[in-house]
């Protein structure tokens, strides 16, 4: 199904009373030069134009059309443009599948009209095209035409809305939103707006990631055309989530799966509508960043130290070479400092020579993008030409030296939308704000660094899971056996019985020991468990305290030498399928909610930078004295289970090892406790790789 003659009409048919006479005014104002046919079952003229009575009384099949009428009559005009061959229709109605059955109903009715025909909502604004004028759009809007931009597609046609009105300077080339999404899905127009040669970038709202893997497929295609996507993922909080499923009435899935998933494809994820428009910006500009080392220039040491505070972890501004240092204090006024931060202060302020000859032997280190500070008075009141000198002494700089650069205002009201598009047009970005800017910056380098990495294969496919009679609850002993079978360490241990065979063991495997009851959970809660036991009669004596709780008991070789405690574990999502996740373990694990979660299948290397970003993770490097812990076989034993996993994606419904002891660096590590719950489990001894 294309959408090329809805993009790009040639031609618009409007339906409708208010809506329909907004797509007229709109368009006209933007200077669209296509037909516009208003219908009408009684005017007989619209802004002009002529009227027409039906879908048949057209002159020709329209490439677009807004259908602005309810949602009984928007299914009728549906079903004779699709028999008319039109190019594509946008249905403004609500009423459908967000109004319950009824709406459901109506839905279905929809989109059997449609047949072939592409279609936009319903429950939507709609489409907005700067490159053509096409507003095809019940509302104002504030965008101007561009020869090139980004395009946004959002879930919330207010957002789109508001997008519009920026005045930060980003070029809007196409403004959709999706609404219910009936035909013409959040993949879908990541596809579309990718393979559009004018487009420069992608910015997303999302809501809701209805198909997670047809929306990896479509980011892999944009990232093959070299389309960059920035997105703001809302639904955090648990009140969001409840927003978000009653406004769109589908599943708003977990927020931590769609960060991993937009970590695992590619997609920055930002915070806030401005850092999206920042972003945009950035990438319009200056595209994917190669990395996070960042130069600095400003004539304030205040504005540099907000700047400095603002970076975070992944952007870093390095001290410059002996080289460079020397080559730039030539060219520096004496009480000037060769240094990065550059405080450039106020001595040659508006000499263009000067400047550029200062900012080129700054840039001549090798950075991944410059920034130079400037905020510019207000044009209305005050006087900007004597900030000439230094603004095209940085944009000279960064031609000479071939670096990315942008200008970045400690906030927004100190740039206008001329001065950033004239920055534009010299290859350098105009940024509003030191956080927001400064979000748009980190969105750049995050894109580059997964554009540096292979594109991740498919999700994991699960044949889903069934809640019947098939499942079982394994307990700790068959647990830790169907681990070890996969290459997770594990303790000697023995099931047994009774005392006698509990004291027989304990002396088999050595001392000290542990006793647990077997199938009972929560055993530490409900005296389940007895630790560091260092003879037979201990062990025997344990046995008979829990004879209360259990017919079968694990006696196991306690592990000394721990470093840290991490837990692994598998769940499942409805949208994603099984996961991993790896935390803080222990004890508190639930308190610290200390956590990171992996999308299936998985690499060492994510597996890696997830422990990294724990909070418990300095643990892991050796702390207050304590050797570092062996992080590699910690990881060999994530790969293992996610190995399990990936072998039978259906069986594993949830698995939980808490905690995953790490011995020193080099001694391994060992799984002291563990839960499966498996689909159509084999017994762990028939069980093999």
């Amino acid at each position: 199904m294309s959408f090329e003659r809805l993009l790009k009409p040639r031609s618009i048919a409007v339906f409708g009373g208010a809506q329909a006479q907004e797509v007229i005014r709109q368009s006209d104002r933007m200077g669209y030069t296509g037909e516009i046919w208003p219908v009408h079952p009684k005017k007989t003229e619209v802004l002009g134009r002529k009227v027409y009575r039906s879908v048949e009384d057209l002159p020709a099949s329209p490439d677009a059309a807004y259908v602005g009428v309810n949602r009984y009559l928007t299914i009728d005009i549906v079903r004779d443009l699709a028999a008319r061959d039109a190019g594509g229709a946008v249905c403004y109605a609500t009423g459908f599948v967000e109004a319950g059955e009824e709406g459901s109903e109506l839905q279905k009715q929809l989109l059997e009209a449609s047949g072939n025909m592409p279609l936009v909502g319903p429950n939507c604004y709609g489409l907005l095209n700067y490159l053509n004028g096409a507003m095809l759009w019940p509302d104002q809007q504030g965008g101007r035409r561009v020869e090139e931009g980004v395009a946004i597609i959002t879930m919330s046609s207010n957002v789109g809305f508001n997008l519009t009105m920026q005045r930060r300077g980003l070029p809007i080339a196409y403004m959709i939103s999706l609404g219910n999404r009936l035909k013409f899905d959040l993949h879908d127009a990541i596809h579309t707006f990718a393979r559009e040669e004018r487009v420069t970038a992608l910015g997303l709202f999302v809501e809701t990631m209805p198909d997670p893997n047809a929306f990896q497929e479509a980011v892999n295609v944009a990232r093959e055309l070299g389309k960059p996507i920035v997105a703001i993922k809302v639904g955090r909080s648990e009140v969001a989530q409840k927003m978000v499923v009653s406004h769109t009435a589908s599943l708003a899935g977990s927020d931590a799966l769609v960060s991993a998933l937009f970590e695992r494809v590619g997609v920055a994820r930002v915070g806030s509508l401005e850092a999206l428009i920042e972003a945009l910006k950035v990438l319009h500009v200056l595209g994917p960043l190669n990395g996070g080392r960042v130069a600095a220039a400003s004539t304030s040491g205040g504005d540099l130290t907000l700047l400095a505070d603002a970076l975070g972890p992944s952007l870093t501004m390095p001290p410059l070479s002996e080289k460079v240092t020397q080559d730039f204090r030539a060219t520096l006024h004496e009480r000037m400092v060769a240094a990065n931060p550059f405080d450039f202060q106020m001595f040659y302020w508006n000499d263009e020579e000067r400047m550029a000859e200062q900012f080129s032997a700054f840039l001549a280190e090798d950075f991944d993008v410059a920034l130079c500070l400037l905020d510019y008075p207000r044009e209305d009141l005050c006087d900007q030409s004597t900030w000439g000198g230094a603004e095209r002494g940085f944009v000279r700089a960064t031609r000479q030296t071939n670096t990315k650069g942008a200008v970045l205002a400690t906030f927004s009201d100190t740039i206008s939308e001329p001065v950033a598009a004239r920055l534009m047009k010299d290859g350098v970005a105009m940024l509003a704000g030191i956080d927001d800017g400064i979000a748009g910056i980190r969105a750049a380098v995050d894109v580059g660094a997964a554009w540096s990495r292979p594109p991740s294969p498919p999700l994991l496919a699960s044949s889903g899971q069934r809640q019947d009679g098939s499942v079982k609850v394994l307990d700790e002993a068959e647990s830790k056996t169907l681990l070890a079978r996969w290459g997770v360490p594990v303790p000697p241990s023995r099931v047994v019985r009774n005392a006698e065979e509990a004291a027989a063991a304990a002396e088999e495997l050595g001392y000290p020991v542990v006793v647990k009851a077997l199938g009972v959970a929560h055993k530490t809660e409900v005296g389940g468990v007895r630790l560091n036991l260092g003879s037979a009669d201990e062990a025997a004596a344990a046995v008979n305290e829990m004879s209360d709780l259990s017919e079968s008991y694990l006696v196991e070789k306690m592990v000394d030498g721990v470093v840290a405690e991490i837990i692994v574990g598998v769940a499942r999502d409805e949208q994603f399928g099984p996961y991993l996740l790896v935390g803080g373990g222990g004890i508190m694990v639930e308190l610290m909610k200390d956590s990171a979660s992996l999308l299936l299948p998985t690499t060492r290397e994510r597996v890696l930078q997830a422990l990294s970003q724990l909070k418990c993770a300095p643990i892991f490097s050796g702390f207050r004295g304590a050797p570092p812990a062996d992080l590699n076989a910690a990881v060999d034993a994530v790969l293992a289970v996610a190995g399990m996993v990936e072998n039978a994606p259906s069986s594993i419904i949830e698995l939980d090892i808490n905690p995953l002891m790490l011995l020193a660096k080099g001694q391994g590590v060992v799984a002291a406790d563990a839960l499966i719950i498996s689909l159509n489990a084999k017994p762990a001894s028939d069980h093999t790789k």
